[in-house]
């Protein structure tokens, strides 16, 4: 199954760009080029799916 978010991607202060997903809260990255800020986007978002699925796990196995 294959899902898409949306990434808004603005350039940092700092140089290089930040970015983030307003459908997943907390899923943010940082990189020097768009496309390592992207890289670093999709593992966030892979990392807080992850997180909230195991917490619904645990939330399900412990009603």
């Amino acid at each position: 199954m294959r899902n898409e978010f949306t990434a808004i991607i603005e350039p940092a202060a700092e140089g290089g760009f930040w970015a983030y997903c307003p459908e997943v809260p907390g899923a943010n990255g940082q990189g020097e080029t768009i496309e390592e800020v992207r890289q670093n986007l999709t593992a966030a978002v892979e990392l807080m799916l992850e997180i909230q699925r195991e917490e619904a796990l645990k939330a399900a196995s412990d009603s």
